[in-house]
């Protein structure tokens, strides 16, 4: 082994690479080097472009420069891999991994027993074997036979705590031990006139090894600095400054107006150093409409792009669980343009619409037939490409992917994907194209369409979507970058956004399966290893100048330390007389004069309904704008397509329960009897309803306590001599102080009791809300609209004759049922008539409807948006 020079490289401002090729050329005059035999190897492909035109700058010869990836591909292909062998590519891995654990009896058990820990120990056992690879791959292989008997005596299976692991870790070693030979092992056997290395972000494994090997002189060009002085020598020379911001879209904002300003002053190109996937996207976006040019280099996970969620839309539209919703989402990302189906965009616009007023909250409650021709047939095409794909039994991998081809071909998609560069790249990981996919043993594995589904989903969230750099842009004023590819690159300026406890300087994540000691002894990086790394990228940044650091305050609710490193590089310039200094604001400071708007008057005499009813009727008397927008103009919200079981589907439910119980109950029964009558009834409409148990749970926990409860008050009733007439009882009539416009209300039931004068019709409205609301609200009997209403509805009819009274019967409150009375309500129905009529001839005479904007009606309206409350000129 010929002697290793190291040469440290003094790290400053400005482009190094003048330097590192100045420095290697005269170390290869002094040993007598011919640099056209030579090879420099460089840290990263970044590198390449930057080495190559010091080299041209200086003339003559130059040294083949080249990272130790592109030079072991240059000298040709390695050894053509087995099926079953480690490929790197993540996806067919754990499709090998999950075949390698599933082939033995525990794998079985433990698939069957827990699926969901199954998968995780699959994607362990693939990134660990992935991990034992490369290390063989870094090493040289004549040391390679004596690595693979020092693991197996290492992983050794012992019972005791973290045997499972040392099991799994075993597995993966001897996956990891049956690879083919990596393409890298070309490189050792190469003759150089002489390695020179360029060292930065720590030590490789692979360039040690053959610097080892190597029978030339070799050099190393050390860029990282020594480490027990590596802040204070950073502290001397840091042109950093930082900025605190108070949460994620301050923070977003403000790392945007530093790169503009940059731009702006000339600094350029400028750094933006993607510490946080979630905050660059954003920052991405802010900066996109200013139009600033700019290159990615870390992309973003292929599971956030259009091309990602046309795939996982329609795997999860296939599961015979999936909702409404989910078949809206796989239809609205899809094509706009279905093969054989004429104005699919249109037809897919009258399909939410159909199945949001239908309140079709699953597929198969669809009536393709009632929605008309062109929605209909984009409606049974997309069941067909559902049919297709779903599957009740398993199948291998290849049938699969050949079936989501299919899917996809058949939906429009296909073709969309294809001309998407997102799209090509989800094609490509998802080894959608025509060739089967060669499975990792000789019996296909058979896979189950949710297995199948988490396996699309965990390889388009593994991969990264990385643009190419448009037309123009190869010298972008802006390049996005991890942390560790800006070492020894000549940036004008740098934005680092993410400078906090959590994404820089933190705890790193442990290894699935070993823990740090036995890593090291494996050769595997430790904890330690890739803290220091990380902090040697941080130390070659603050090379460079005009460096700001970005901080936020709060990150969803949780306080945010800074980075450990900021703090020790503070810490090194405050010995040195030195400190980091706040950043000066960039963004401009815009003052608005205030516009308020008019508080809205509509008037509408043509618009008049021709029935009102009584929740109509409550809308005109809180607010004349909200009876506006949702009675004359019909104006409403969205419904959600939920399958999940709400309170508004409790009391409909609980309601027709009631109704079905008292119909059915000619005389009164025992106690014991009507409960377990009410119980029956109970069970007969949910599932009349299709209320699904699971979901209807906690809603069953509550009508149990509220059996009793009301058998017992309704037992009481029946000794007093109340009888049960009616419910559910639809009623119309027509006012002669209404002028034409016809009352139209359903009561929930209707009782006779006796009283004073006779019997006494008694209307009930069930309540499932709080019962001290109402208690409140009949306590000015012209404030309740509701009962008021009933009765002048139920005086109107033909067989009404005695006495009315109306109550509310809350069925939910704690302490028992006790029913809530609205006094004197024929007297409050006689008003309601009355005023109403009066307020109806004045807007046919073209009165106005304002927004009043007062009280509790506000809090919850739907027409508080169109009204625009909050933006209205102060009212003296």
């Amino acid at each position: 082994m010929a002697p290793i020079v190291r040469i440290p490289l003094e790290i400053g401002p400005g482009d190094p690479w003048p330097r590192v090729v100045r420095l290697a050329q005269a170390w290869a005059e002094g040993q007598g080097v011919v640099l056209r035999d030579a090879v420099m190897l460089l840290p990263f492909a970044q590198h390449l472009p930057l080495a190559r035109r010091a080299w041209i700058a200086l003339g003559g010869w130059m040294p083949r420069v080249e990272t130790t990836q592109t030079l072991a591909r240059s000298l040709g292909p390695g050894a053509a891999s087995q099926p079953g062998q480690i490929s790197f590519d993540g996806a067919l891995d754990r499709l090998t991994a999950r075949h390698l654990l599933r082939g033995q009896a525990f794998g079985q058990a433990w698939h069957k027993r827990d699926e969901r820990g199954f998968d995780q120990a699959v994607a362990s056992v693939a990134q660990t074997a992935q991990a034992f690879a490369r290390a063989a791959a870094a090493m040289a292989p004549s040391d390679r036979d004596a690595y693979w008997t020092q693991g197996r005596e290492l992983l050794s299976i012992a019972p005791g705590p973290g045997g499972t692991e040392r099991m799994l870790a075993r597995v993966a070693f001897e996956w990891a031990a049956a690879s083919a030979a990596p393409v890298t092992d070309q490189l050792f056997d190469l003759q150089p006139s002489a390695w020179m290395v360029v060292q930065a972000g720590g030590a490789d494994a692979l360039t040690e090894a053959l610097l080892l090997h190597a029978h030339g002189p070799a050099l190393v060009i050390q860029a990282d600095p020594d480490h027990a002085a590596a802040f204070s020598h950073a502290a001397r020379i840091a042109d950093v400054s930082q900025a605190r911001c108070a949460d994620f879209e301050s923070e977003a904002s403000r790392c945007a107006a530093e790169v503009l300003d940059r731009l702006n002053t000339g600094h350029r190109p400028v750094a933006l150093i993607s510490q946080d996937r979630l905050l660059t996207r954003r920052v991405r976006a802010l900066l996109a409409r200013q139009h600033v040019p700019i290159v990615d280099e870390t992309g973003w996970k292929l599971s956030t792009t259009r091309a990602g969620a046309m795939v996982g839309n329609l795997l999860r539209a296939a599961n015979p669980r999936a909702t409404a919703d989910d078949w809206l989402d796989w239809l609205k990302a899809g094509a706009t343009d279905w093969p054989g189906v004429a104005g699919a965009s249109r037809a897919m616009q009258a399909i939410e619409t159909a199945m949001r007023r239908q309140a079709w909250s699953t597929p198969s409650a669809v009536d393709a037939q009632a929605m008309g021709d062109a929605p209909g047939q984009l409606w049974q095409a997309a069941q067909a490409v559902i049919a297709d794909l779903r599957s009740p039994r398993s199948r291998s991998f290849n049938a699969w992917i050949s079936a989501l081809r299919q899917a996809l071909a058949a939906s429009g998609a296909l073709d969309l994907l294809q001309s998407d560069d997102a799209g090509v790249q989800a094609i490509n990981a998802l080894h959608l194209d025509d060739a089967p996919v060669a499975d990792p043993a000789e019996t296909p594995q058979a896979m189950s369409l949710h297995e199948f589904t988490n396996w699309v989903d965990g390889t388009l969230e593994d991969a990264s979507f990385v643009p190419e750099a448009a037309a123009g842009q190869s010298q972008a004023s802006v390049v996005v970058t991890p942390l560790a590819q800006a070492m020894l690159r000549p940036f004008a300026s740098v934005v680092f956004a993410g400078a906090d406890e959590k994404r820089l300087g933190g705890a790193p994540s442990p290894h699935p399966l070993l823990n740090d000691s036995l890593a090291a002894s494996l050769r595997l990086p430790t904890m330690e290893q890739q803290r220091e790394a990380e902090m040697l990228a941080f130390i070659q940044l603050l090379r460079m100048p005009r460096i700001t650091l970005l901080r936020r305050l709060d990150d969803g609710g949780e306080p945010l330390a800074p980075s450990t490193l900021v703090e020790r590089l503070d810490l090194a310039m405050r010995k040195q007389g030195r400190s980091i200094a706040q950043a000066p604001d960039p963004q401009g400071r815009a003052t608005l004069a205030p516009a308020p708007v008019p508080r809205p008057m509509p008037f509408a005499p043509d618009l008049l309904p021709d029935t009102l009813s009584a929740s109509a009727c409550d809308a005109l008397r809180s607010c004349p704008y909200r009876f506006f927008a949702l009675r004359l103009l019909s104006l409403r919200e969205a419904d959600e397509l939920d399958d999940a079981v709400e309170k508004r589907d409790y009391g409909t439910w609980l309601h027709d329960v009631l109704h079905r119980f008292h119909e059915s109950r000619t005389v009164p029964q025992a106690i014991g009897q009507d409960e377990a009558r009410l119980r029956e009834v109970a069970a007969q409409s949910q599932e009349h309803m299709g209320l699904d148990d699971a979901a209807f749970l906690p809603f069953a926990a509550t009508f149990e306590r509220f059996v009793p409860r009301y058998v017992q008050w309704l037992h009481e009733r029946d000794e007093q001599g109340a009888s049960w007439i009616d419910g559910e009882r639809d009623l119309k009539a027509s006012p002669v102080q209404w002028a034409g416009v016809r009352m139209q209300g359903r009561i929930d039931r209707i009782d006779s009791v006796p009283g004073e004068e006779g019997p006494v019709t008694q209307l009930i409205d069930y309540k499932t809300g709080s019962g001290q609301a109402l208690r409140n609200l009949v306590k000015t009997p012209l404030e309740d609209t509701q009962l008021a209403f009933y009765a002048a509805l139920m005086a109107q009819q033909s067989e009404a004759g005695g006495a009315v009274s109306a109550i509310y019967l809350p069925l939910d409150d704690s302490d028992g049922i006790k029913p809530i009375e609205h006094p004197q309500v024929e007297i409050t129905a006689q008003v309601l008539v009355q005023e109403i009529g009066a307020e109806l001839e004045r807007l046919r005479r073209g009165a106005r409807m304002p927004a009043l904007g007062e009280g509790m009606a506000c809090e919850f309206c739907e027409a508080r948006g169109l009204c625009r409350k909050d933006h209205w000129e102060p009212v003296p």
